[in-house]
């Protein structure tokens, strides 16, 4: 089977997974997308009882085809081994009526080290001469070429993509924070990050600034052409807007699924429900490709904070990012321009390219669109939506913890909020996916918690773990004494000469 690639705004790209992956973004600033993405299922059936390896080449086997199956035992194997700190990657568990998925079980304590442990392994078996050319590759670089995987983050891609491709051959990577609006461990999980091919930077503004300009500079061909010529560099993302970044997160709904099979709590075949926190609809994207994979998913629930606009864009089919932005507690959902919203478009206004294309220049130029009345319809069968505010998140942070004595975060809590304020559908199980360890917001959930919170964040993880009798995972933990080695700040008009200056140090 020969799966292409092209653009949600053209069709005039044919491009193989591998150049998608090495591209990043389509050279009309649109997503890729797959019009293949359905035609082979995944038996469910078959995945009971499998561990989470197996799954995911399953799983990935059928969304990127052109790349061996050795190739993924080989890439599956570097990214779910023992840098994980539970052999299941991806536990379920229960929660009340319901359950809880634990992603945060990576080497940087979020969910994103899911898709961001493989994503290297993948952009290791691209070239420009052997994946943009023929499709191909040997899993070598040619020595000349050289990655520079550009990122803009609201707080946990950074370190994830960092700690992925640090010291990675023929790699570099720049990440983008915006200043004083992460956490500060998020802050200080990027700023001490080692290897000799990472940089790090926060920039003067909110996440959307830097992920506009990130997407500018994608655009930028004059800045392209220079780095090609002058130093064999090409440019690729680590957000969700790559697809290698996406596709990984589709593995982790079948895991959960297998699992409450296995726990007998469904039967191969019934629906289950999904609570999701997002904030740049990445990770909800995921469960929409599980199910046009052929998992039996039965609902999508969104769950958002105070930068409530996709629960709008839901409710109203209106999408405005001209609104106010808010800092919360819950600061890797502060995101006002959903990125992979746009693919989920695509799929449910069946693949009108010109349709998105008019939207995403609405967006660009006016700041919000309206999609058709009969659109929403479609959409609203399968995505409910719900949003808390920054008193409902940390009242939700002790409720959970009370009724359940289970320490969730900020973003979490969101969706545990949301679980609560929805209407069950029938009898149908319903998950909440729980996106990053409490230990990276310590203060946050000692203050829901009602704990001493004076001093330090280390001082505030010491009275988390004695107060519920958890652990801080030591890669947070070690954060206190590690040195910090990235420590400029620059305005988002600089950003373009800072990676420049950075892909001539590959």
């Amino acid at each position: 089977m020969t799966t292409t690639f092209h653009s949600t705004r053209s069709t005039t790209d044919a491009l193989t997974s591998r150049q998608a992956i090495r591209q990043g973004l389509a050279s009309d600033g649109g997503l890729f997308v797959s019009d293949e993405l359905d035609e082979t299922k995944v038996d469910v059936a078959q995945l009971v009882g499998e561990p989470y390896q197996a799954i995911a080449r399953r799983v990935l086997g059928v969304l990127l085809p052109d790349f061996t199956v050795a190739e993924l035992d080989e890439c599956v194997g570097a990214a779910y081994g023992p840098q994980w700190l539970d052999p299941a990657i991806t536990p379920l568990k229960p929660l009340g009526d319901d359950y809880i998925l634990e992603l945060f079980n990576g080497p940087t304590s979020a969910f994103k080290d899911v898709a961001l442990q493989i994503l290297p392994q993948f952009m290791a078996r691209t070239t420009a001469s052997t994946a943009i050319s023929t499709g191909a590759s040997d899993g070598k670089s040619s020595g000349k070429e050289k990655v520079m995987v550009l990122t803009a983050t609201s707080g946990d891609t950074g370190k994830a993509a960092l700690a992925g491709f640090a010291d990675t051959e023929g790699t570099g990577i720049t990440v983008f924070y915006p200043e004083g609006k992460v956490s500060e461990i998020q802050r200080l999980q990027m700023t001490t990050q080692v290897g000799s091919n990472v940089n790090v930077c926060a920039v003067k503004g909110n996440f959307d600034d830097a992920q506009s300009a990130v997407k500018a500079i994608f655009g930028d061909k004059g800045l392209a052409k220079k780095l090609e010529d002058g130093n064999h560099v090409t440019l690729s993302s680590a957000n969700s807007i790559n697809v290698g970044r996406l596709v990984p997160q589709v593995v982790y709904y079948f895991s959960a699924y297998a699992q409450l099979v296995e726990r007998g709590a469904i039967k191969v075949g019934d629906p289950v429900e999904f609570v999701v926190p997002t904030g740049n609809f990445g990770d909800i994207l995921a469960g929409y490709y599980a199910k046009r994979l052929g998992l039996p998913v039965g609902r999508l629930t969104v769950a958002s904070d105070r930068n409530n606009v996709l629960f709008d864009f839901l409710t109203t089919g209106t999408y405005n990012r001209e609104r106010p932005f808010f800092e919360t507690t819950s600061p890797s959902m502060d995101i006002l321009v959903s990125s992979n919203l746009e693919r989920m478009l695509y799929y449910f206004s069946d693949g009108d390219t010109e349709l998105i294309s008019s939207l995403m220049d609405d967006l660009q130029t006016k700041g919000s669109f309206t999609i058709p009345a009969s659109l929403l319809d479609r959409i609203r069968t399968l995505f409910s939506c719900g949003w808390a505010d920054e008193d409902e998140v940390s009242q939700a942070i002790a409720d959970c913890w009370n009724d359940n004595h289970y320490v969730i975060d900020p973003h979490t809590a969101c969706g545990y909020h949301v679980l609560g304020q929805t209407a069950r559908k029938e009898a149908m199980p319903r998950v909440l996916l729980s996106t990053a360890s409490p230990y990276k917001f310590p203060r946050v959930v000692g203050e829901a918690l009602g704990l001493d919170t004076s001093g330090s964040d280390f001082a505030c993880m010491d009275r988390l773990a004695s107060a519920t009798a958890t652990t801080a995972p030591k890669n947070l933990r070690g954060l206190e004494n590690a040195a910090e080695r990235f420590t400029d700040v620059i305005a988002i008009d600089r950003m373009r000469d800072y990676v420049g200056d950075a892909s001539r140090r590959l």
